[in-house]
């Protein structure tokens, strides 16, 4: 193998020009993912201790920072195929921002602010690195496309540096204006990147990257649940407690088992731009309402069985899920058809789920933890019960049909 064709002396390519790609998410790009674990762990923890509106709004702006921060990172990877040793540099570099953006999140709207945002400047300027490097591989003929986005988030990363050192409440609106930028010079009409064909990435890349990131916020829920009783004590709760932990443990389960049999890993139909953009922002949705999910789902190390829920837990919980299946209807819709989500995974049945979370949200002040439990599990639950409802009556109907004598 000669030294230029080794993955660590590899330079990037476009995946338009390469020979040979695929849509496998390179280790380097898993572990980057790895490291938001800590990230939505403190997320989650902000919220957990700002159950107001004001500390949700606080909490969706901080998400869509990171979560852009992610995405960026994820499309680059997409567009191109890089393994040498700069692009490892770089984004061990990134992870370093991702460590000094998490430990600023619990004092975000004290001391934490001008760390927070000189280290996610950082990031986007490492970004706009990578994009500028990209370019200029073939001097003979450099990607002006990739010239133009690299431009971008150097700007972009100037503006959020900017906003570490104004004053507040300055500071977060135009931080907040950086973050509207973000997706702005992506799509607006004709002058965003994102029309731009050598910016359209490997769509199977970008479900594969996104069905992982899902399943790591998820996974946040289990290590929130597990840290909030252990903080409790176990010996310290009664076996109420320990059913309600058993309850969210599986709720989460079912979330994953929802996702990945309806929409996950799934491509876009096509990349036809409105498709992809419809892909995108639903799943930005998806995401943060499985965050708030797995906070909500924390409130059940506070109660027994007949003590009611808590409302403010309660109430992220029911947007979470509403905002769960709403996305997902929206993804099913510009994804490839599969037969088990066109037969099963139905509107009807996210429907359903939605109503009875509503309702839930109505009654949950006045109804027991158990009662309040059961309605919002029904919700959740049915949208595999019915599903897999479906497909048994199917399987012995088509049995019932090979077991039939043959007249003839």
């Amino acid at each position: 193998m000669a030294k230029h064709d080794h993955p660590f002396w590899r330079k990037p390519k476009h995946h338009l020009d390469a020979e040979h790609t695929n849509d496998h998410v390179h280790w380097v790009e898993l572990f980057y993912d790895l490291i938001h674990v800590v990230t939505i762990f403190m997320l989650g923890n902000y919220l957990s201790h700002h159950l107001d509106v004001h500390g949700f709004l606080v909490f969706t702006g901080l998400f869509l920072a990171v979560w852009y921060a992610w995405a960026d990172n994820t499309i680059y990877n997409s567009v191109y195929v890089s393994t040498d040793i700069l692009h490892r540099i770089g984004m061990a570099l990134q992870i370093i921002t991702v460590m000094i953006v998490a430990a600023s999140i619990p004092a975000i709207g004290a001391g934490g602010w001008p760390f927070f945002a000189l280290g996610y400047a950082m990031n986007r300027a490492i970004t706009a690195a990578m994009w500028l490097r990209a370019a200029g591989v073939d001097p003979d003929h450099p990607d002006n496309a990739a010239r133009a986005v690299a431009r971008n988030f150097a700007i972009l990363a100037a503006v959020f540096a900017l906003s570490a050192i104004l004053p507040r409440p300055l500071a977060y609106w135009v931080f907040g204006l950086g973050l509207l930028s973000v997706q702005l010079q992506y799509v607006l009409p004709r002058v965003g990147t994102f029309w731009n064909t050598r910016i359209t990435p490997r769509l199977g890349h970008i479900s594969e990257r996104f069905a992982l990131l899902i399943l790591i916020l998820i996974g946040e829920g289990f290590f929130k649940l597990v840290v909030t009783l252990s903080e409790k004590g176990i010996y310290k709760v009664s076996f109420g407690t320990l059913f309600n932990l058993a309850i969210g443990g599986i709720s989460l389960f079912v979330m994953a088992w929802v996702y990945f049999d309806s929409a996950g890993n799934a491509k876009p139909k096509s990349d036809s731009k409105g498709q992809m953009l419809t892909y995108w922002f639903a799943h930005i949705v998806l995401m943060l309402c499985c965050v708030l999910m797995g906070v909500a789902l924390a409130g059940e190390v506070y109660v027994g069985f007949l003590e009611p829920y808590p409302y403010d837990y309660a109430v992220i919980g029911c947007i979470g899920l509403v905002g769960f299946l709403g996305s997902l209807t929206i993804i099913q819709s510009v994804i490839v058809d599969r037969d088990l989500t066109r037969k099963y995974h139905t509107n009807r049945v996210r429907l359903f789920g939605i109503a009875v979370t509503l309702l839930t949200l109505l009654l949950v002040p006045y109804i027991p933890s158990i009662i309040g439990n059961l309605l919002w599990g029904t919700a959740l639950f049915s949208q595999i019960a019915w599903p897999l409802y479906r497909a048994i009556r199917e399987m012995s109907a088509d049995d019932w049909d090979t077991a039939k004598p043959d007249r003839h």
